[in-house]
């Protein structure tokens, strides 16, 4: 198993990308690769529509170290453990999310890592934007 990590610069605090970031209203906004439809809860469970069918999320506990970490459960009732943290940055916030190569090809892998790239560049972009259209910036 491979992993590899995936790191965009915000130009926004910590504060206010993690914010961003661990709300579930904002996942179908900059996770498309995930979240295809609202995030709906069922008791403490959350589901949402993906492309790979409707998958349980589970992130872990709000904190104050900017962790994201995050289970998928797909509906093969595997769980993927997604690493996910936000720190600071002299231009901002980094995140840096971990893609693991489980079970897929390299071609798959790409693909993957291709998609987080791009989730990334749309929580950057959401981020700023947010935050323009609060004056934060």
């Amino acid at each position: 198993m491979r992993s590899h990590h995936v790191s965009r610069v915000i130009a926004a605090d910590v504060a206010t990308v993690y914010d961003f970031a661990a709300d579930l209203r904002n996942l179908p906004v900059w996770a498309a690769g995930l979240a295809q439809s609202e995030v709906t809860q069922e008791g403490d469970a959350l589901f949402v529509e993906s492309s790979m069918g409707r998958v349980r999320i589970q992130f872990v506990e709000r904190n104050s170290f900017g962790v994201l970490d995050h289970d998928v459960t797909l509906p093969s009732g595997v769980v993927v453990t997604n690493p996910m943290r936000v720190f600071s940055h002299p231009n901002g916030a980094e995140v840096i999310f971990t893609v693991r190569q489980i079970d897929m090809t390299d071609e798959e892998f790409a693909r993957d890592i291709a998609m987080i790239e791009a989730d990334l560049d749309r929580l950057a972009a959401s981020v700023v934007a947010s935050s323009h259209a609060r004056g934060a910036l």
